[in-house]
C-alpha cells in the first residue's frame, strides 16, 4: 500500500468507476527518455493506494520509443479508452487510442495516430458532444510552431482514426496570464507552451477547457469557457490561473462523497513530481480552490 506523496507521476487523472479510484499518469521515472507503459493506482480513499498496475505496456513492434505521456481514461460504449501521447525521434510525437476491457487494464492499441503525421502533438483528451458525435481535443507543440494550440479533432464513432481536419480552438498568447517559456523565437512566434487540456459541460450548457502553460517561470493550470456551448468557441481566456504554484496538467472529477475535486502534479521540476488534489467549488460561475 502506497500513500499518495509516494506515488511519482506526472499529469494525474483519476477515473472513479465502482467505488474505486483509477490514477493513472506519466511514469515519473521514464518522463524524460526511455520506452515505458503506464501504470495504474487503485484507491478507495484517494490517500492509499494498491499498485502500480501495469495498465499498458509496450508492445514489441509499436512505433514510439520515448515519451509515454499523459494518459488518461474513459467509459465509451461499455469499454475503456485510453487517450495517450507517444514519442519516436524519426516520426513524430503522436496522441493515438488504446482500448481495454476494465479500467486497470491491461489495455491493447486501438486506433493509429489520431493526430496530423506531420504534426508535433501531445495530450488528447476525449470531448463527446451533446449530439453524441466524439472527439478528440488535443495540443500541438510550441516546439513546432512556437506558439502552441490547443486542437479538435471529429473521430470515428468506433475512435480508430479521425474523420476531417483538426481545427483551432485558440492558441496560448491569447491568455493574459501566459508568458513565453523560452527565449528563443519559433516559426517567427515566441516560445508558449498549451498542455493538458481537459473539458466539463456545464449545467448552463456552456464549456469550461482547463489547460496548462508557464506564466512568470512557473508551470501554472488555466482557463477557458466557451459560454456558447460550442466546441468551435469562441473561447474567452480567464484573465488569471487557477492554480500558479508550479503545478499543472489537471483535471477535474466527483468524489464518492459528492465533493468536487481538482488533480494536478505539482511540483513541476524532476523526480519531485507528485499528484495533488485539491477541493474545488463553483463561485458565480467560475471555479475556485478551496
Amino acid at each position: 500500500m502506497l500513500k499518495r506523496e509516494e506515488i511519482h507521476i506526472r499529469d494525474p487523472f483519476v477515473l472513479p468507476f465502482e467505488g474505486r479510484y483509477y490514477l493513472y499518469g506519466t511514469a515519473g521515472k521514464t518522463a524524460w527518455s526511455g520506452e515505458s507503459g503506464f501504470p495504474c493506482y487503485v484507491s478507495r480513499d484517494l490517500e492509499n493506494w494498491e499498485g502500480p498496475y501495469p495498465a499498458f505496456t509496450r508492445p514489441r513492434d509499436f512505433w514510439a520509443d520515448d515519451n509515454f505521456w499523459a494518459p488518461e481514461v474513459h467509459l465509451y460504449r461499455g469499454k475503456f479508452y485510453m487517450f495517450a501521447s507517444f514519442y519516436h525521434r524519426e516520426k513524430t510525437r503522436a496522441t493515438q487510442i488504446l482500448r481495454a476491457d476494465r479500467p486497470e487494464g491491461p489495455y491493447e492499441v486501438w486506433s493509429e495516430p489520431i493526430t496530423p503525421p506531420d504534426w508535433l502533438c501531445l495530450d488528447g483528451t476525449f470531448y463527446r458532444a451533446p449530439d453524441g458525435e466524439p472527439y478528440m481535443v488535443f495540443c500541438h507543440e510550441w516546439l513546432q510552431i512556437g506558439t502552441g494550440t490547443v486542437e479538435a479533432v471529429r473521430l470515428s464513432d468506433d475512435l480508430r482514426h479521425a474523420e476531417g481536419k483538426p481545427f483551432t480552438l485558440f492558441a496560448a498568447e491569447e491568455a493574459p496570464w501566459v508568458t513565453p517559456n523560452d527565449p528563443r523565437l519559433i516559426a517567427g512566434k515566441p516560445c508558449m507552451v498549451t498542455d493538458g487540456p481537459f473539458l466539463v459541460r456545464e449545467e448552463d450548457g456552456s464549456l469550461t477547457l482547463f489547460w496548462s502553460s508557464f506564466s512568470h517561470g512557473d508551470y501554472a493550470e488555466g482557463i477557458a469557457v466557451s459560454p456558447s456551448g460550442a466546441l468551435e468557441g469562441p473561447w474567452t481566456q480567464l484573465p488569471k490561473p487557477l492554480f500558479e504554484k508550479d503545478g499543472g496538467h489537471g483535471m477535474l472529477f466527483r468524489a464518492f462523497n459528492g465533493k468536487l475535486l481538482f488533480t494536478l502534479h505539482r511540483p513541476n521540476r524532476h523526480p519531485d513530481e507528485r499528484p495533488a488534489f485539491f477541493e474545488v467549488e463553483r463561485e458565480n460561475g467560475a471555479y475556485v480552490l478551496k
